[in-house]
């Protein structure tokens, strides 16, 4: 059942990362909810493993925290690799080359 809140935190996580960090015009509505919500459930279980008790403030702060982190990074890098993509592909087409 934690599962489940853990993803739902994940998803807001993501939903907050998409429309509160710049670039959101470079990817799809749902890559960064998607992603949050991957980070949220692997770090979840990879904690529970680790022997942390779900019943514990220590595993929700540091998934929490692990998500904010890693959601707002997975935003910003892919966000500057597509505008850089973008920026080298609408230069080469307006050489008139054709992209490869």
């Amino acid at each position: 059942m934690e599962l489940l809140f853990v993803a739902l935190a994940g998803a807001i996580i993501g939903l907050a990362a998409r429309y509160l960090l710049p670039h959101r015009h470079t990817h799809g509505s749902v890559l960064i909810p998607a992603v949050g919500v991957s980070v949220a459930c692997i770090l979840w279980v990879a904690l529970t493993w680790a022997g942390l008790k779900w019943d514990g403030g220590w595993i929700w702060w540091i998934t929490l925290l692990g998500t904010i982190v890693v959601t707002a990074a997975a935003d910003l890098v892919i966000g500057r690799v597509r505008t850089a993509h973008d920026d080298k592909l609408l230069h080469t087409l307006a050489r008139g080359a054709v992209a490869r």
